[in-house]
């Protein structure tokens, strides 16, 4: 028997990949087939619809037979004679080396040595066996079934292609050759039957090699090799190297129908599938300097706007749940990248630090924590006019990219130094420079770093405008991630206006509650846009917008008036002499509460209702309510009360209207015909602690909306049978009546 007088089965398709050249060879296409045709090549390989995984290791039977060269040898590598050795074999990636290197393995076998790999198909040959042919002997290698067989088979033909496009391709010579070599590997690995990551990441990293030991390309020779691995690049992300390749190609040729043609689709694919950019900051970076790339063509925006339309989809819920966080971090670190000389070389700035350690003293100053400002009190409003004589220090930073102007006055430090004594980390709004008296910070980006701004800040609020994307988008922007210079950069927060605008206008919970801070002693976007904040432009607008949805949905509570009263209520007043419904709706809810101790204060508020023709009505159903509760207020009275059945809203008015009913802990007004209309009198006893609802016309969320002024002990906050108990604070979510028993 001649081991090598056959070759092993012509007629398998799994031997035309082997046969063909890897340089420059011919190959004797089929009849009727032109030479390389790739779709003939891929139907005939896959034809059995097989699939494999890349084996990197595994137990086979091995079996070496060196070719006889004298009579005696030829004894000894008789069928007779030959024996099959168990081995642990590892397809490494430069040879086939055994776990035991002893007997016929004692040696690894280089891919380089392999002259062909074979499926055997002697006459009476064993079953399941490969042969690989070694110069001076062959190499057999027994499965324990077809299927390992092929697989062995087909791993084996990988490794050793592999092995010798990245010996070839590490030394190009003339780049025509080249860029064949590369095209036939690509189409070698789209046509594999194997299914491995590693299969389309391989030619990846060869190629992505191969562009960062030669840079001398010219740009045709870039943009041909794009073209020629692009089919790879469908169903994978880009490697670190060729990720920087395609960076360079965005931004120095921009307008490339290669950016539009080959990068869109990669681009869609990294914004739909990425889990953590921290794990591949390149990638990325990819997709910021390719959305750049768009911004630079003739139509602009309009280009990248469609773009975001077709990551969204055309439904009204985008079926990828990865694209808004990708964006936003696509769009986060794009921000950053516009401030972010300044930010390195603030630091190396004695200016800059001596304007820091007035914030916070050194021995006290957390190194990771971000530069802190000055934040508004009252002392510091009331001496708005003396804090205007003030020598002003001026402080001017430049590089090539930035001009930064800071003038800070020299009688703020002690409040800076005060307001940093505390323990607790301070808040945004002291890092912030709050009160145009005190200091003021303008920003001048750059050319090139301000076309990024505004196109990323242009993708906010294009993301904005998307109901399903909006709540995800208000709970990512929530802690405010931007740096402190972008936030002390008027352009840039006179354009994000538009998008805390949007979170102001929507219903939905979930979305307006993101303008608070994301916890107590943290500031977030109602502080920053607040009359007094450092990105508030346009006297309270925004601001009244904000309180006005706030107040309406679960945030009407004594201590959101509170904050109001100790922080903003001089805006509040401004705006209610103007005329604003919700701020003179606000400073009525302070008097009723009495939030106001001081009795100065509460005359200004009054006198301040009384300007506007509103205020002067609201205030005076604020006054007759408060006539009727005092008259309810009145000790006496019984302690239980229950209204017969049938009793509708009228006859409990009139009921609470005749007497005094102070003392009134326990009402039932189960079986009657009271609707929600009642809750404007159930609200003015004030030592209610019971009340019984059942089989009513009354609906809880009418009471959870009703205001309950300070002396109420509880609210109605949770329904047990037969009774409705009230607690000090409703609950965010609506009450539940139970099914009423009859009246037997």
């Amino acid at each position: 028997m001649d081991v090598t007088s056959s070759s092993g089965g012509g007629g398998d398709p799994r031997q035309i990949e082997e046969t063909k050249p890897l340089l420059g060879g011919d190959v004797s296409a089929p009849e009727g087939t032109k030479m390389g045709a790739v779709p003939c090549r891929r139907a005939l390989l896959l034809c059995n619809g097989m699939r494999y995984k890349l084996l990197q290791e595994g137990d086979i039977q091995v079996c070496v037979i060196r070719h006889p060269r004298t009579f005696l040898s030829k004894i000894l590598t008789s069928k007779f004679l030959r024996r099959w050795e168990p081995h642990h074999l590892t397809l490494a990636d430069n040879s086939l080396a055994s776990a035991t290197p002893t007997g016929y393995m004692e040696n690894s076998v280089s891919y380089s040595a392999i002259e062909d790999v074979q499926l055997l198909s002697w006459e009476n040959a064993p079953k399941y066996c490969l042969q690989l042919t070694i110069p001076g002997g062959t190499v057999l290698l027994q499965a324990a079934n077809s299927y390992l067989r092929d697989q062995w088979f087909h791993s084996l033909q990988w490794k050793k292609k592999i092995y010798k496009y990245k010996k070839v391709l590490s030394n190009p010579s003339r780049w025509e050759v080249v860029l064949k070599e590369i095209r036939t590997l690509v189409d070698m690995a789209l046509t594999s039957p194997l299914q491995d990551d590693s299969i389309n990441q391989a030619p990846l990293e060869i190629v992505s090699k191969l562009l960062s030991e030669n840079t001398n390309l010219t740009t045709q020779e870039h943009e041909n090799i794009i073209v020629a691995i692009a089919p790879l690049l469908e169903n994978n992300h880009p490697p670190p190297d060729l990720c920087e390749f395609f960076c360079k190609h965005c931004r120095e040729r921009p307008r490339s129908m290669v950016v539009i043609e080959v990068f869109t689709p990669v681009v869609q694919r990294i914004l739909k599938h990425n889990m953590d950019f921290g794990k591949c900051p390149r990638l990325r970076l990819f997709t910021q300097e390719y959305i750049l790339a768009l911004n630079e063509l003739n139509a602009g925006m309009e280009v990248v706007k469609k773009f975001i339309q077709s990551m969204h989809g055309p439904t009204g819920h985008c079926p990828h749940p990865r694209v808004l966080p990708n964006l936003v971090a696509v769009c986060l670190a794009a921000i950053y990248s516009c401030y972010e000389e300044f930010i390195n070389s603030r630091d190396n700035s004695p200016s800059l630090k001596e304007i820091r350690n007035g914030c916070q003293q050194p021995c006290d100053r957390k190194p990771t924590l971000p530069l802190r400002l000055l934040h508004p009190s009252p002392d510091l409003v009331s001496q708005e006019a003396t804090l205007s004589e003030a020598r002003l220090k001026s402080v001017v930073v430049a590089s090539s990219e930035i001009h930064v102007e800071v003038e800070r006055t020299s009688t703020a430090k002690p409040a800076l130094t005060a307001s940093a004594g505390n323990d607790s980390e301070p808040n945004l709004i002291d890092c912030l420079m709050v009160s145009p008296a005190c200091s003021t910070m303008s920003i001048e980006l750059g050319p090139q770093a301000d076309r990024t701004l505004g196109c990323y800040v242009e993708i906010l609020k294009l993301l904005s405008d998307y109901d399903d994307w909006r709540p995800s988008l208000a709970s990512l922007l929530q802690p405010i991630p931007f740096p402190k210079e972008a936030l002390a950069h008027e352009k840039f927060t006179k354009e994000l206006k538009y998008v805390i605008q949007r979170f102001a206008e929507d219903p939905r919970q979930e979305v307006h509650s993101c303008l608070l801070s994301v916890r107590a002693g943290k500031d977030g976007w109602f502080q920053l846009y607040s009359p007094g904040g450092v990105a508030c432009d346009d006297d309270g607008e925004l601001f009244a917008s904000m309180v006005h949805i706030l107040m309406g949905s679960c945030y009407k509570t004594k201590k959101f008036l509170l904050s109001l009263a100790e922080n903003k209520l001089g805006p509040c007043m401004l705006l209610a002499l103007r005329g604003n419904q919700t701020m003179v709706e606000i400073l009525c809810l302070m008097l009723e509460y009495n939030i106001i101790d001081n009795n100065d204060t509460q005359l200004q508020i009054i006198s301040t209702l009384e300007s506007t023709d509103v205020g002067k009505r609201m205030y005076e159903q604020l006054c007759d309510r408060q006539r009727e509760l005092k008259e309810l207020q009145r000790k006496g009275g019984p302690t239980r009360l229950t209204l017969p059945s049938k009793s509708t809203d009228a006859d409990l008015a009139r009921l609470l209207s005749s007497g005094s009913f102070g003392n009134l802990e326990n009402l039932s007004l189960a079986f009657t015909n009271v609707t929600s209309a009642c809750a404007e009198h159930l609200i003015k006893l004030p030592s209610l602690k019971q009340l019984n609802l059942w089989s009513t016309q009354v609906r809880p969320p009418a009471l959870l909306q009703a205001p309950t002024p300070s002396s109420f002990t509880s609210a109605l906050s949770s329904l047990f049978p037969h009774t409705i108990l009230l607690s000090p604070q409703p609950p965010p979510c609506p009450l539940t009546l139970l099914p009423a028993p009859s009246p037997s």
